[in-house]
C-alpha cells in the first residue's frame, strides 16, 4: 500500500505532530545548542563555518560539509565589499526566521501559505559605532518587517504565526551574552 505524506506549504505536518508529541513526553529533546566559528581575515572581512549542534538530546552529525558565510564591509565603511555586512547578516536571519516560523506554524494549523515574498531594512546611526555620542544606540534604531503574503489567513493570524520565530524573540527581547578574551 503507497502512502503519501500528510504535506502542507513543504512541511510534513505528520512529522512535526510526531516532534511536538516527542518534546511533549520528553521535554529535553527541545534544548538545542548551535554553534559557529569564526576567522578574522583583515579589517572587517570574517569567515565564520557552521556545521555541528546538539539536538534531540545528542550531538547532530548529519552534516557533511560545514557551511561557511562571509561578512565583510563596502568602501565607504573602509571595507572591501567581500560580503554582506553583519547587520545585513542578522536582517537576513529575521527575515527568514519570521517566514519559516509562519510556514511551520501554519501547516500546523492546516493553512495554506501559496506564496511569500519580504523586505526588511534597519537604520543604524554611526555615531555610537564611532563611540561620537554614548547616548546613540551601536546597534540598529529599528527594523521594518514587510511580509507580502498570499493565503486565506487574515494578516493578523499570520503575523502572530510569524511571531513564533526564535530569531524575533532574540532580536525583540535581551539575549544574555558573555565574551571572554583569550590571549593566544
Amino acid at each position: 500500500m503507497i502512502t503519501t505524506a500528510n504535506v502542507k506549504n513543504g512541511v510534513n505536518v505528520d512529522q512535526l505532530v510526531e516532534t511536538i508529541g516527542a518534546v511533549q513526553q520528553n521535554p529535553e529533546l527541545a534544548k538545542f545548542e548551535f554553534r559557529a566559528k569564526n576567522n578574522w581575515i583583515d579589517g572587517g572581512h570574517c569567515v565564520s563555518s557552521i556545521k555541528s549542534f546538539y539536538g534531540v538530546g545528542q550531538e547532530d552529525t548529519s552534516r557533511e560539509e560545514a557551511f561557511t558565510m562571509e561578512c565583510s564591509h563596502p568602501q565607504v565603511l573602509l571595507g572591501q565589499n567581500e560580503a554582506a555586512t553583519p547587520p545585513e547578516v542578522v536582517l537576513h536571519a529575521l527575515a527568514s526566521c519570521l517566514t519559516g516560523a509562519m510556514v511551520y506554524h501554519a501547516a500546523a494549523h492546516g493553512i495554506s501559505i501559496e506564496g511569500a515574498e519580504s523586505s526588511i531594512n534597519g537604520g543604524v546611526d554611526l555615531h555610537g559605532f564611532l563611540g561620537l555620542d554614548p547616548e546613540v544606540r551601536k546597534g540598529f534604531d529599528g527594523i521594518k518587517f514587510t511580509l507580502k503574503v498570499k493565503s486565506d489567513a487574515t494578516a493578523e493570524q499570520l503575523e502572530n504565526l510569524a511571531k513564533f520565530s526564535p530569531v524575533f524573540d532574540m532580536i525583540t527581547n535581551p539575549t544574555p551574552v558573555s565574551i571572554e578574551i583569550v590571549k593566544a
